[in-house]
């Protein structure tokens, strides 16, 4: 099992210092040996987790091109984009500059988009829920599409067409496509039909174990291998915080022996960078070994 971060906070520093601050944070991510390095998708900061709208939020692919200039071998990708956020065409064309930019390190975070207010505030458009799922399902077939070398005609979808589905420069690997949450009937269909990979909340182990019940038979339904996608889970690391690496090694070894191939942790308000050195870093080599 491997470890990531989440940077979903830029609050502990002055925004003159968040280059430095990331770029610290990149580097010490590659010294301990993380798999994994993602950033929020998001304009305000979330309202939902208690944190207020206004404190500092980067964009993200921006913020991605930065980490990705910083550091050689983790794996990069927004946690995750909403599908209202941008045309499907240019989101595909992002991640396969940042994949090239990185040597091949992109993933394709996508999901159906939650937070109205931001929508609203910064003139969005966001439509109901059923739309909003019908818009990711052929988000992920155009991404696809566009990834494939052989496939650079018209796209025609009942929300999205698009003339030419030409990306080039090609990816240097074909991004992991990446579905983010855990509803049961829409978005972990979409899993098993069109994903690499799937991020989950980690309420539980018990609760993994059922979402995880659930795309196997989602998988069963379309003829995909379940062992074909790699799956993930945000985690508090509540642990980790308290300086208890046994203890977090207990509290993630149930994920492990579910198949949960990477723990997603999310940072306190300490300094982003301490908190990969002082937290983090120690509980890798332990948790690789599950």
């Amino acid at each position: 099992m491997r470890l990531g971060a989440h940077l979903m906070r830029f609050d502990s520093v002055e925004p003159s210092a968040l280059r430095r601050e990331l770029g610290d944070t990149a580097a010490a991510a590659e010294e301990a040996g993380l798999g994994w390095i993602s950033v929020m998708d998001h304009w305000f900061q979330m309202e939902p987790a208690g944190l207020p709208p206004s404190d500092p939020m980067l964009e993200a692919y921006t913020t991605l091109g930065y980490l990705a200039g910083r550091t050689e071998t983790v794996r990069l990708g927004a946690l995750v984009t909403g599908v209202t956020y941008r045309y499907p065409g240019l989101l595909a064309k992002t991640v396969a500059t940042l994949d090239v930019l990185s040597g091949g390190r992109a993933t394709f975070g996508i999901g159906a988009a939650w937070y109205e207010r931001e929508h609203a505030a910064l003139g969005v458009p966001f439509p109901p829920l059923k739309e909003r799922f019908e818009r990711l399902e052929e988000t992920l077939q155009i991404a696809r599409q566009m990834y494939d070398p052989a496939a650079n005609g018209p796209y025609e979808g009942v929300h999205y067409q698009l003339a030419e589905t030409l990306c080039s420069p090609l990816p240097l690997s074909t991004p992991e496509i990446m579905v983010g949450g855990s509803g049961e009937r829409k978005t972990l269909r979409l899993v098993a039909q069109y994903a690499d990979a799937c991020n989950l909340f980690a309420t539980s182990p018990e609760d993994v174990a059922h979402k995880l019940d659930v795309l196997r038979r989602h998988c069963d339904d379309v003829g995909r291998d379940p062992a074909q996608i790699r799956v993930t889970v945000l985690h508090g690391g509540e642990a980790l915080l308290r300086g208890d690496v046994r203890a977090f090694v207990d509290d993630v070894r149930p994920l492990a022996g579910l198949g949960v191939d990477t723990v997603i942790l999310r940072p306190p308000t300490t300094p982003l960078a301490a908190w990969v050195r002082g937290a983090v870093a120690p509980a890798v080599p332990h948790v690789a070994d599950l």
